[in-house]
C-alpha cells in the first residue's frame, strides 16, 4: 500500500515528513476551525497511525518511532482530543449515577435517541446508498478489533482474560475464513466494491477517518487504555439491533447473501460480546482501578458520539442527493 494522496496542507506535510531523508523540523500548523471532522486533518491522523499497523510501502518502517513524526502526531491528538472532550460534555453530564459501570455503560447506549440510520437502511436505502455505507465504514472495519489488541499487554487478571476472549471470537474463533475483516472483505466485493484493505481511505469522509482514529488514539497511548475499553465495550453494546437492521435492508435489495454475513455474525455474537465486554471487561478494571471510571465512560461517550456524527451526515448526504435527483 502506497501512502493517500493529500487532501490538504496538513495531510501534504504529512505526508513530506514521511518521505523526507531528513525529517528534523517538519510541523504542522492545524486549522483554527475545528479537527473533529476535518477530512484533511483526520487523514493525517490516519497516515500517521497507520505506520503502528501495516505500514507503507513507500515509507521507512522507521518513521514510526522518528521524533518528528511523533510530534506531529502528539499535536494533532493533542486538538483532537480536546475537541472529543468538549462534543461529549453533556453526554457524560446524563449518565446514571451507579456503583456498576456495566450498568453505566448499557445505560448510555439504551438512552440513545440519535439519527436511526440503520432504520433507514433496513427500509428504504437505495443500492448505491447501501454501497456508500459499506464503502464508509471500510477502513475502520477492515482493520476490525486490531486496535483493541493492543489494549492486551496492559491489562492484567479477568479483564484481560475477558478481552483475550473476545479478540479470539473477532479474530475467526481459530476459523481465518470467519475473520470478521474477511467477512467485511466479502461483503465489499459481492457489491462490486473494492475489498483490498484500506483501499477507500482517500474516499471516506473526515466523520470515518475519525471514527477510525478515535480508537488508535486510545490504543496506541497506555494512558488510553481505559477510554479505549469503554469505547470497545460501547461499540459491541450498540452493535446488535444496528446490525439486524442493515441485514434486513441488504436483503430487501436481494443483494448477495456474502453481503448480509457480516451483519448476521454480529447480531448472534454481539448479543453475548456486549455483556463481556462491559461485565467481564470494564467491570473488573473499574474494580482494579476505581479512579479510571471516567475515562472509561469517556471512551464509551465517544463512540456513540461519533456513531451519531456518521448517522447525521450520510443521512442528510443521501437527502440532498435525492433532492438533486428529483
Amino acid at each position: 500500500m502506497k501512502l493517500p494522496e493529500p487532501c490538504g496542507p496538513v495531510s501534504r506535510r504529512v505526508g513530506e515528513a514521511l518521505r523526507a531523508e531528513e525529517r528534523g523540523r517538519c510541523h504542522v500548523v492545524l486549522p483554527d476551525e475545528p479537527v473533529l471532522t476535518d477530512r484533511d486533518v483526520q487523514l493525517a491522523l490516519w497516515t500517521v497511525y497507520e505506520l503502528s499497523y501495516r505500514g507503507f510501502d513507500d515509507v521507512d518502517p522507521a518513521a514510526e518511532s522518528d521524533p518528528d513524526v511523533v510530534r506531529i502526531r502528539g499535536v494533532i491528538e493533542h486538538r483532537f482530543e480536546q475537541e472529543l472532550r468538549q462534543e461529549t460534555r453533556t453526554r457524560l453530564a446524563g449518565v446514571p449515577d451507579r456503583d456498576d459501570v456495566a450498568d453505566q455503560l448499557l445505560t448510555l447506549v439504551r438512552q440513545e435517541d440519535g439519527p436511526k440510520l440503520s432504520s433507514y437502511l433496513r427500509r428504504e436505502a437505495t443500492l448505491e446508498e447501501m454501497r456508500d455505507y459499506l464503502r464508509e465504514r471500510s477502513v475502520q472495519q477492515l482493520r476490525e478489533s486490531d486496535p483493541q489488541s493492543f489494549l492486551l499487554p496492559r491489562l492484567e487478571g479477568a479483564a484481560k482474560v475477558a478481552l483475550a476472549e473476545l479478540q479470539y471470537d473477532e479474530y475467526g474463533a481459530g476459523r481465518p475464513e470467519r475473520l470478521h475483516q474477511t467477512l467485511y472483505a466479502e461483503a465489499l466485493a459481492a457489491v462490486g466494491l473494492d475489498d483490498r484493505y484500506a483501499a477507500y481511505v482517500g474516499e471516506i469522509s473526515g466523520t470515518a477517518l475519525a471514527s477510525a482514529n478515535v480508537m488508535s488514539l486510545f490504543a496506541l497511548n497506555r494512558r488510553g487504555l481505559a477510554a479505549g475499553l469503554g469505547h470497545f465495550a460501547v461499540f459491541e453494546a450498540s452493535s446488535v439491533v444496528p446490525s439486524r437492521r442493515i441485514a434486513s435492508g441488504i436483503e430487501r435489495l436481494e443483494l448477495p447473501a456474502a453481503v448480509a454475513t457480516y451483519f448476521l455474525e454480529h447480531v448472534e455474537a454481539d448479543a453475548v460480546h456486549e455483556q463481556v465486554a462491559a461485565r467481564d471487561v470494564c467491570g473488573p478494571y473499574v474494580a482494579d482501578h476505581p479512579d479510571q471510571r471516567e475515562a472509561v465512560l469517556f471512551g464509551a461517550a465517544c463512540a456513540l458520539h461519533l456513531d451519531e456524527l456518521s448517522g447525521r451526515e450520510l443521512l442528510a448526504r443521501w437527502a440532498a442527493a435525492a433532492e438533486v435527483a428529483s
